[in-house]
């Protein structure tokens, strides 16, 4: 639903902004690998992937999902623990499962197509205003505008849009404010060049003004501001968790691991025991036990220290290696795994980072 926004450009004005704005993408664009065609499945797992997380990390995960998961009936009948780990290391596994269950709601009940209207497609799970808007005008052509971080910052520095960004509403405003400029021929170039300009141009510290297409149209330009731009109010308390995790060794090839709640946070992915930070050695051996009726010998010192920063919260985890003195867990939560099942499980980055620890038998901080 469009919001009012009274834009004041004469159309001509308009028209010159979308042709500098396209021409500078289609000659300056990257070269990724969701650009290779514009299906409406490769470019809806690509944004879902973009969400909070870089570029070139992207890149190889997007690769190698689309070599798994082929088509989108591909990808809807997988199993969670295989979308799972095809996602390890993105963080923010509700992404994945809810664009399953809205894939298998496009393959069960529309024939595999997605949606092509802006309803249609805001309706299914896990797709907002963003990713409905990018879908529809480079997979479909459709003049919707795709209203991220990037396009919010050369919006607000072009147009001078002092409010919070922090803030749902500013988003409609933004989104009122694109739709008379967003190119009716070319809407998916138009927000991919918009994108790109924030991404490689109008940066967030030390915008390169000079080498910009849109700087005759840019307000904050006129009276140097750029940087006072978009205006961005948090206040968000980070709360911080203190944990120790043990890997621990039943046998020659034997790991202990627990599966996390199905629900929550990093829910049903895997991990090693882990137990609240106890102040010594010997506590922290006691806490293990009670909380997992294991016995362990352990290393006097950690072998890392993991630091994991979530939206609202940091872990700071202490990682121990272990020997198990009885030979099972008596907690029915967990299980044992050699290295090579390790392999086909999907483990959060933190847990990562300690078991290459362990492997190359290296401390880290």
């Amino acid at each position: 639903m469009r919001s009012k926004y009274k834009m004041e450009w004469k159309e001509e004005k308009i028209i010159a902004f979308r042709s500098a704005l396209i021409d500078w993408y289609e000659t300056n664009k990257r070269v990724l690998p969701w650009r290779e065609n514009t299906e409406a499945y490769r470019i809806w797992v690509s944004e879902i992937m973009l969400q909070q997380t870089k570029v070139d990390t992207v890149m190889p995960y997007f690769e190698r999902f689309m070599t798994w998961f082929p088509t989108m009936k591909d990808f809807a009948e997988a199993p969670e623990e295989r979308i799972l780990k095809a996602w390890e290391g993105l963080g923010y596994y509700s992404r994945v499962r809810n664009l399953q269950a809205a894939m298998k709601t496009v393959v069960t009940e529309m024939d595999g197509v997605v949606p092509s209207d802006l309803d249609g497609i805001l309706a299914l799970k896990g797709v907002g205003p963003y990713t409905a808007g990018a879908v529809l005008s480079i997979a479909y052509a459709k003049p919707e505008p795709a209203v991220d971080g990037n396009v919010m910052r050369v919006i607000s520095r072009i147009l001078e849009i002092d409010d919070d960004i922090m803030k749902q509403k500013t988003r409609k405003r933004f989104e009122a404010a694109l739709y008379p400029l967003i190119d009716p021929e070319k809407p998916g170039e138009f927000n991919q060049g918009l994108m790109e300009i924030g991404a490689l141009v109008c940066t967030p510290k030390k915008p390169m003004c000079l080498i910009c297409p849109l700087q005759e149209f840019c307000e904050a330009h006129k009276v140097g501001k750029e940087e006072a731009y978009p205006v961005k109010i948090k206040k968000t308390k980070v709360k911080k968790v203190f944990l120790s995790s043990a890997i621990v060794q039943v046998g020659v090839d034997q790991y202990i691991i627990e599966q996390r709640p199905d629900t929550g946070l990093l829910a049903n992915l895997w991990q090693f025991p882990t137990v609240e930070l106890t102040e010594n050695h010997e506590t922290m051996k006691l806490a293990f036990l009670q909380q997992y009726g294991i016995d362990l010998e352990v290393e006097s010192e950690p072998i890392a220290h993991v630091k994991h920063i979530f939206s609202h919260l940091v872990w700071e985890v202490d990682v121990f290696a272990a020997q198990a003195i009885t030979t099972q867990p008596s907690d029915l939560k967990l299980k044992t795994v050699t290295k090579a099942e390790m392999e086909h499980l999907a483990f959060p980055v933190p847990y990562q980072k300690m078991w290459q620890a362990f492997l190359k038998g290296e401390t880290i901080q």
